[in-house]
């Protein structure tokens, strides 16, 4: 993904939230928000003694294209959780993902898990929206929101009761996400430049995120050797999708890359 495709896809989602804006006003989302129940603690599922798997579900992605293998999000959420998940992902962005907001619904009322909303969130409006359509998190990516939006989008986040995982694709925007008080900060390993992803990127910039933040991988695992790496590095968890979306068995994929112990520090 370049970063011109980036800029697409931030420029559609404005669009998108303007029209959304005028469908659904914010006093329905505080309804709905009112009328759920409380979320449930995301960055809580990623503490512990081991390395913790945030399992997404994902209809198609801009690397791969749509997925092969199309599951039911109820049947998929609940064998992720069966199967020694920590956490689901779904990702909702539509116009290159193929996702949609209530896949959150489907997902969440299925299984005890937390869920966390990975979208391209550029506005407040999608932060109640997320809270509405039940997301017990959200992801924010540091590259498209100004210091001063994501330290108030961070703000709201933690308003709506809700928690935030900031995405950074280098040291710059870790370094952001830290000054704005992130409390999870995600390394994401895909090249903005080209369709790959390798797990050294996080390897190499682990240090710079302190021991009292929550620091998850996304992206380039393909085996249990590449989670025992990212966990001597000290990552607190791994998100996991495109092998888990391409594979008929992605219970049996997922527990074949839990049990890792974490290490206790980072440095």
């Amino acid at each position: 993904m370049s970063q011109t495709t980036l800029d697409r896809i931030v420029e559609n989602r404005r669009a998108q939230v303007e029209q959304l804006k005028r469908e659904v006003p914010l006093s329905a989302l505080e309804a709905r928000i009112e009328a759920n129940d409380p979320p449930r603690n995301f960055s809580a599922m990623l503490r512990g003694p081991q390395v913790k798997i945030i399992a997404e579900i994902a209809r198609a992605s801009i690397e791969s294209g749509p997925f092969m293998q199309i599951y039911d999000p109820r049947v998929l959420a609940q064998e992720f959780s069966g199967n020694n998940a920590a956490a689901i992902s779904c990702v909702t962005e539509e116009t290159c993902y193929d996702g949609d907001g209530f896949l959150i619904h489907r997902a969440r009322n299925y299984m005890p898990l937390p869920v966390v909303r990975r979208d391209f969130i550029i506005d407040d409006y999608q932060l109640y929206e997320s809270r509405a359509l039940e997301a017990d998190a959200v992801n924010l990516v540091a590259a498209t929101l100004s210091d001063l939006n994501l330290r108030l989008s961070l703000s709201l986040v933690r308003d709506l009761g809700m928690d935030a995982m900031v995405e950074a694709f280098g040291a710059q925007d870790i370094k952001r996400a830290l000054d704005a008080n992130a409390k999870v900060v995600a390394i994401n390993n895909w090249d903005l430049d080209a369709p790959t992803a390798n797990i050294e990127r996080t390897v190499q910039l682990a240090g710079l995120v302190p021991d009292d933040v929550i620091l998850v991988s996304i992206g380039g695992v393909r085996s249990l050797t590449d989670v025992k790496r990212l966990a001597v590095s000290g990552v607190d968890a791994v998100l996991v999708g495109s092998m888990l979306m391409r594979s008929e068995e992605p219970g049996w994929i997922l527990r074949r890359l839990t049990g890792v112990d974490a290490q206790p520090g980072r440095r």
